[in-house]
């Protein structure tokens, strides 16, 4: 009986890993990886705005509304609770693609007002966190990839045979993939021109003067 029930365990260990439900355990955690290394990144972003937003006050106090939008969006995605499943919720990932598009674009105005500046694009903690700043957008940029090519690899996993029985049979379902929607539109620096003038009134040329009549 013991043997039978060896047999049986060996039997069904060797079928589980022919269909691929070992692969399923590895691509999940790669693509928990990958999210992870996204979120890193983007709570890197995070932690340098108030520094930023700090030092571009110090030199245009008068953005007010720039800085509360910087402010308003980085808290935002602050308050918004980020779990584990969140790879395997679309809406709370569409959720929060939007508050991060929404961040991208006030951090875009923020530097717009910077332009303004020339002094403070010569500050040397501006560039610095500029830099780093620049640094993060990029590290995001490569995070997100690595992230959706994660879970393209899961998903083609469960969507092909045999390995899509394995899904249907202990619920491996499609992963979202992380894309926003009209992403460049997001990320667009508003054109501000700080420096135009009104265009000038045109001088309006007396009438000319009606002649008199010629005495008699």
């Amino acid at each position: 009986m013991r043997k039978l029930a060896l047999l049986f365990g060996l039997t069904a260990i060797l079928a589980l890993s022919g269909c691929g439900y070992n692969d399923f355990q590895s691509k999940d955690e790669g693509v928990k990886k990958a999210w992870a290394e996204v979120l890193n990144q983007y709570q890197r972003r995070s932690d340098l705005i108030p520094n930023l937003v700090a030092t571009v006050q110090g030199y245009a106090q008068q953005e007010k509304d720039v800085f509360l939008g910087v402010a308003t969006a980085r808290a935002k995605v602050g308050q918004m609770n980020i779990g584990a499943d969140i790879v395997n919720n679309p809406q709370a990932l569409q959720n929060f693609q939007k508050a991060q598009g929404e961040l991208s674009s006030a951090l875009s105005r923020l530097l717009v007002v910077a332009e303004a500046y020339p002094q403070l694009k010569s500050d040397a903690n501006f560039r610095e966190l500029q830099s780093q700043l620049e640094g993060t957008e990029n590290r995001i940029t490569v995070a997100r990839k690595r992230f959706t090519d994660a879970v393209e690899s899961y998903n083609i996993l469960t969507r092909q045979f045999p390995t899509n029985l394995t899904a249907m049979l202990f619920s491996y379902s499609i992963k979202p993939q992380f894309t926003v929607e009209n992403e460049k539109a997001i990320s667009t620096a508003p054109k501000v021109d700080f420096g135009a003038k009104p265009a000038p009134t045109p001088a309006v040329e007396p009438p000319a003067p009606v002649p008199s009549a010629p005495k008699k």
